[in-house]
């Protein structure tokens, strides 16, 4: 008998292993293997790929693990469904297995798989997100961002390639015929997003594009996907090193305008200078004071009431490379009572931010569109 001898693998030094993959249990036994290079290691190998990879997505769709398992789900039991459906279709057509038959099949299953998995994703909750998902992926697909009522569509790719800006404020269309797209950005649970949200939701010329967030898990993920609104995760490091997300935002979303919701990372340069004018934040105190690093929710109303000050608001700016000093848009104002703590003043900023901010954005944003200035009564 011939003994079977699996070929000789080089495998990375068992100190770089143990570097690299510090994060994670199964890394560790990856990295065990490895370094004792176990026939195992080869299937551990392969399992780390598919782990990262799933860490990876679930990262780049803000999911819960628990969520990301029924989308994954939803994934799988609609490719099986797309499947089986297309090949119940193909006994229809007496057509003999060949050539044909596969191209036919193939064409096929591209067409139905959409439906297959919106149906599955109905039964398991998870519709919104396949929406949105299946949107995003027509719009790369397609290259192509569409004007309103059905008139012409540009190529961004085209239009860089034959020198034309691919900047909506300055091509030479019509401005107040296109649709305008913004993007909200926030950290936390949203609550400002979904007022922009719901006021803008119907509107003729606004649309709320895109929503980009820099918290897993925060709470308006969730506001994006049940409004079918496509969310983009950003890395620290990468938002940080310059114009990482500035194709993404200018050429692939379509952006037009960005409105800071409760967005806790200042504004690298290059997006400034990518947007110029087009930038808004909200600030919950009338600034100038209490602005500045570090001044953000309710560090800003504990330093507003230990000051004694008898009143605060919000104020709404314009952002350029310096923490709150961009030129002011609006201020409103409330009263602060010797009984208020920060709590209590919390809420009534809160709502002078859900009363005034939706206006204010589409106010500035129409302003912007027919003049190139903003118009805010």
């Amino acid at each position: 008998m011939h003994e079977f001898q699996l070929p000789k693998i080089e495998l990375p030094a068992s100190k770089e292993c143990f570097h690299q993959a510090a994060d994670s249990q199964i890394s560790f036994l990856i990295c065990e293997s490895v370094a004792k290079k176990r026939p195992i290691a080869i299937f551990l190998h392969f399992l780390s790929h598919f782990w990262a990879m799933f860490r990876r997505l679930k990262e780049k769709w803000g999911l819960s693990w628990p969520r990301f398992i029924l989308v994954f789900t939803t994934f799988a039991v609609g490719g099986s469904l797309c499947g089986y459906t297309g090949k119940r279709l193909m006994a229809l057509t007496s057509l003999e297995k060949g050539v044909l038959y596969y191209i036919i099949y193939i064409v096929l299953i591209t067409i139905i798989w959409p439906g297959c998995v919106l149906v599955v994703s109905l039964f398991t909750g998870q519709f919104p997100f396949f929406r949105n998902y299946l949107t995003k992926m027509w719009r790369r697909v397609n290259g192509q961002w569409s004007m309103v009522n059905g008139e012409s569509k540009l190529d961004t790719t085209s239009a860089m390639d034959h020198g034309l800006s691919s900047n909506p404020q300055s091509d030479t269309r019509d401005q107040t015929s296109a649709i305008t797209r913004i993007a909200i950005f926030a950290s936390g649970a949203g609550s400002n997003a979904a007022k922009i949200i719901a006021h803008l939701k119907n509107h003729a010329s606004i649309q709320v594009q895109l929503v980009v967030c820099n918290k897993p898990g925060a709470g308006v993920i969730q506001i994006a996907t049940d409004n079918g609104i496509p969310v983009l995760m950003i890395e620290k490091e990468k938002f940080f090193r310059g114009n990482a997300y500035v194709d993404e935002m200018k050429h692939r979303s379509g952006i037009d305008f960005i409105v800071l919701a409760g967005f806790l990372w200042k504004v690298p340069a290059a997006l400034i200078e990518a947007y110029p004018n087009r930038i808004i934040n909200i600030h919950p105190a009338l600034l100038p004071n209490y602005g500045g690093k570090g001044m953000y929710g309710r560090h800003v109303h504990e330093a507003v009431i230990a000051a004694g000050e008898k009143e605060s608001g919000i104020t709404i700016h314009y952002v350029n490379e310096r923490f709150d000093e961009g030129e002011h848009i609006f201020q409103a104002r409330c009263e602060i009572t010797d009984t208020d703590t920060p709590d209590t003043l919390a809420q009534k900023i809160h709502e002078l931010e859900h009363r005034y901010f939706p206006e204010i954005v589409e106010q500035v944003v129409e302003g912007v569109r027919k003049t190139g200035s903003p118009e805010v009564r």
